[in-house]
């Protein structure tokens, strides 16, 4: 056993190794540890970065020009397979003496399946006085009534700049219409805030090219829609993962903000997955960037794309997809679900997951009212309207089982700070909810677990059947006339599935 593990972790760091050399080996403007960078700035700002984690189930991400058109690594993992070069780093072209060196650079990958791209680019200048948005990062209770046209970013020209030698070019346009309507598509998506920042990129020549600060290390650019919903957050965390191992990050990088959103409690976990976290109008002077990345919208991951698109994958473990790849199965779901138990320094070694030794534990997740967003009422729908008399008969039968000690978890999730939340939905056995964003938490579930969803008539959506899919894991739906469930019949269900482990 010892050396299964000492062989796994060896091929797991050569891997890490090689991820590290294909970075350095394509980011040409990166400077190398222990090597002096070309180019010296006198307002860096220091930044540290946490490493990735190990993960059992990851797979690499290197770039495979022959992923088949919607197979499941291209839906969930690097199926961004046409690069566009729109300035080429220097060492692409001709390195030459002077200040060539110091141009900037970027590039697109654009995913057909997905309809989708990820953009990196080096020596990037964001000027946050022509972002047109609320500052953002407020505490909510001083925003109250804020509209949200208000803390969505309008980005004048300019808002953003890249580096460039040829002084004939300074202020001409990076890319044009037909380049946004081929790889920066609208959808059905009324305002596309990275279309609109890829839109404002212009070219600079190093007499405008000024920064009153330097980020040295790697750093996402994200805009969030629905930030305070948890399912449409979780699409923002796996589109903001993603764009990370596509473009081959050495480490976890930093994060901006370009929207003008309020605090939320979802930030604990933005800043636990990633190194730091800041807002764009937190800025006080225009900030470079020395390497860049454009984080594509949630709508435009599988996750979403699931709800309207027949999504054929079903979940499978790394191992086996390793010995025996197949395009109709997928572990990315499984690797990001321990992405963030590991974000939570949560053990992950599923095989030695330590489930509570007293018994099984039955987490029930509860809709609760809470203050949402600034235009929020506080008060959630409800989708089960017996919710307290259902839980407290799943209490009550559960504390006089004799054959399997039961333990009923409350799920206040609304109530419960983000690490006790992965905790509860790492050491459950069973899933219970009425259909809720609160369930999209299932991600970080771990193999075996059973998902129980009881889902009203006004609210028959595939969202967390999809999730439980796509993790490989086993799902148990009971539809409801109403909103009113009768709880013998949650119970008889409940008893169905504990009988299948040994209860």
């Amino acid at each position: 056993m010892n050396s299964k593990k000492l062989k796994i972790l060896l091929a797991l760091f050569a891997i890490n190794s090689v991820s590290l050399y294909l970075y350095f080996s394509s980011h040409p403007d990166q400077p190398r540890h222990n090597q002096t960078p070309a180019y010296h700035y006198s307002n860096n700002l220091p930044l540290s970065v946490k490493p990735w984690p190990i993960l059992p189930s990851y797979l690499p991400w290197s770039q495979n020009p022959n992923v088949p058109f919607r197979s499941c690594e291209a839906y969930f993992g690097n199926g961004f397979t046409h690069r566009i070069d729109l300035l080429k780093p220097i060492s692409e072209t001709n390195r030459k003496l002077g200040d060539g060196g110091g141009a900037g650079w970027f590039r697109c990958f654009y995913s057909e399946t997905l309809r989708s791209s990820i953009c990196e680019g080096g020596r990037i200048r964001m000027v946050p006085e022509r972002i047109l948005m609320s500052k953002g990062g407020e505490k909510l209770e001083s925003v109250i009534g804020r509209g949200e046209d208000e803390e969505l970013p309008n980005f004048e020209a300019g808002a953003f700049e890249i580096k460039v030698s040829d002084r004939s070019r300074n202020g001409k346009r990076l890319v044009d219409e037909r380049f946004l309507n081929k790889y920066v598509q609208e959808g059905a998506i009324d305002r596309h805030t990275m279309r609109g920042l890829v839109d404002s990129i212009r070219l600079a020549d190093a007499t405008e090219f000024t920064c009153s600060k330097w980020i040295e290390e790697p750093t996402l650019l994200v805009t969030r829609y629905e930030y305070a919903n948890v399912f449409h957050t979780v699409t923002d965390w796996y589109s903001a993962y993603v764009a990370s191992r596509v473009t081959g990050l050495p480490n976890r990088p930093h994060l901006v903000f370009v929207d003008g959103h309020c605090e939320t409690q979802l930030e604990e976990m933005w800043r636990t997955l990633f190194s730091s976290l800041n807002y764009a109008k937190n800025f006080s002077g225009p900030v470079c960037f020395r390497h860049a990345i454009l984080s594509p919208l949630g709508y435009e991951t599988a996750l979403f794309r699931g709800l309207t698109e027949n999504i054929n994958c079903y979940g499978a473990s790394a191992h086996d997809l390793w010995q025996n790849p197949d395009d109709r199965k997928t572990a990315r779901l499984s690797e990001f679900g321990e992405m963030i138990r590991a974000a939570f320094g949560l053990p992950l070694d599923r095989h030695h997951i330590p489930k509570p030794v007293s018994g099984h534990n039955i987490l029930f997740v509860r809709r609760e009212d809470y203050l949402a967003h600034p235009r929020h009422g506080g008060k959630v729908q409800t989708r089960l309207s017996n919710e307290q008399v259902v839980f407290d008969s799943v209490k009550n039968w559960a504390s006089k089982h004799l054959d399997c000690k039961l333990n009923i978890i409350n799920g206040l999730f609304a109530h419960m700070p983000m690490k006790e939340q992965v905790r509860a939905i790492q050491d459950a056995s069973v899933i219970i909810g009425a259909h809720g964003a609160g369930l999209t938490h299932i991600v970080s579930a771990t193999p075996g677990t059973v998902i129980l969803e009881i889902i009203s008539s006004e609210y028959r959506r595939p969202h967390f059947e999809l999730i439980a899919g796509w993790k490989g894991l086993e799902y148990h739906p009971i539809y409801l006339g109403g909103s009113y469930a009768d709880p013998p019949v949650v119970l008889d269900k409940l008893k169905s599935i504990l009988r299948s482990f040994g209860c």
